[in-house]
């Protein structure tokens, strides 16, 4: 599940409004959001009816990945990612990052995607060539990040463009179970849109909201986690929310 595009592309449209919520912790979800069961079915709905594409995963803006997976590369890098078998990539859609920043770093990557669409075109996606290295696409776990918990230990759990998706409370208990999954020394990383004011944005076209940056921040800390290293995403065209990326680890795992 991505999107960076057509229904993102300003923070004020007749399908987005913003929502104070400058002060939430783990028990504050938003209260202009729909009850969960509701906020979480129309969004699989909204995805249902999403062409299998790059394209599609980004919301139209397909001619952005290029940037999109070079500033993620020049992320990783600068990180150093300690271990390079096995990574995950939650919320993957047809497996863009998958295929073009994970698999030519890690022997294997798993992929967490609830769109069971999006998950068989991932399998087909990930097996052309076009992208360097010689990784493996290994497990496919179709269920929503709400839900999931890791089963192993990963050098790298990868997060783009899908934690809009999960209520506040969701967000930082998805955070929790993700530190059980991270081999000593591995980074969670997670990249998505952030409101520039201090207000979270609502969409209630595809059900997410975009959070100020100090929110993920927050909710990190709150879960266990320590930032290592945040660095905004460079050359997306104008218009757009602000992207950025965030490294982090487990406090105890250091």
């Amino acid at each position: 599940m991505e999107v960076a595009g057509s229904n993102k592309l300003q923070e004020e449209t007749e399908n987005t409004g913003s929502v104070e919520n400058t002060a939430s912790t783990s028990a504050d979800i938003t209260k202009s959001l729909a009850p969960e069961p509701e906020f979480y079915d129309k969004a699989q709905r909204y995805w249902s009816e999403v062409p299998a594409t790059v394209n599609g995963m980004l919301g139209g803006l397909g001619y952005i990945s290029a940037i999109d997976i070079q500033g993620s590369n020049t992320f990783l890098r600068e990180i150093r990612v300690p271990g390079n078998k096995l990574a995950l990539d939650c919320g993957a859609g047809i497996g863009r990052v998958t295929k073009n920043l994970l698999l030519p770093r890690f022997s294997r990557v798993d992929i967490v995607e609830q769109d069971h669409a999006f998950a068989e075109k991932a399998r087909e996606y990930c097996s052309t060539p076009g992208a360097g290295g010689s990784g493996e696409l290994d497990e496919i776990f179709n269920v929503g990040l709400q839900k999931f918990a890791p089963k192993k230990e990963y050098d790298l759990i990868w997060s783009q463009w899908v934690l809009g998706h999960l209520t506040d409370r969701d967000l930082v208990l998805f955070f929790r179970r993700l530190r059980q999954g991270l081999a000593p020394g591995a980074y969670f990383c997670m990249k998505e849109n952030v409101s520039s004011s201090r207000k979270t944005v609502e969409d209630k076209q595809d059900s997410s909201v975009t959070r100020p940056l100090d929110h993920y921040e927050r909710f990190l800390k709150e879960a266990g986690f320590r930032i290592v290293r945040k660095v905004k995403q460079q050359s997306f065209p104008k218009g757009l929310f602000p992207v950025y990326m965030i490294a982090c680890k487990p406090v105890s795992k250091e």
